[in-house]
């Protein structure tokens, strides 16, 4: 959330008024019609809204999640995830919000087929994910809501 905060502000405060600024400068130019700063500085703007505009309603909708499930042998929003596939192969995966993933620090988001897959789930469980090239299938090893040292 604070990140999205972050950037709606250096948008609203900082690029915003510099682009505004540049459109004025190449507006003063003279003929806007073959004026390519003025075109390109009015798209960039067109652009610079569309994505504060996103992030407003973004940020009405997001919910932080500052506590711990009360069953944290579950998965849940927010769990670390030791995983073995079928060739043997270990994963770990946590579950964040559909903002915050990161494929390589194996951040997933909430919204993924693996992880709706896996949510209530416990150690032991056995969960079938349907992917594009098939069906892959996990054993649950591990739930952790601390990142797993090895």
């Amino acid at each position: 959330m604070q990140r999205l905060r972050d950037e709606l502000a250096y948008l609203w405060k900082v690029k915003r008024p510099e682009v505004t600024q540049a459109v004025s400068e190449a507006a003063a130019m003279g003929d806007r019609s073959e004026n390519a700063e003025y075109i390109y500085g009015k798209k960039q703007l067109r652009e610079i809204d569309r994505r504060i505009r996103f992030l407003q309603k973004r940020l009405d909708d997001l919910v932080v999640v500052d506590r711990l499930p009360e069953d944290q042998d579950k998965v849940f929003f927010g769990a670390w995830v030791r995983l073995e596939d079928q060739q043997g192969k270990i994963l770990i995966y946590r579950i964040v919000g559909p903002d915050e993933f990161d494929i390589g620090k194996g951040w997933i988001s909430v919204d993924s087929p693996l992880s709706r897959a896996l949510m209530k789930k416990t150690a032991g469980d056995e969960v079938i994910v349907g992917l594009p090239e098939g069906k892959a299938e996990y054993t649950i090893l591990e739930v952790s809501y601390q990142p797993f040292t090895d």
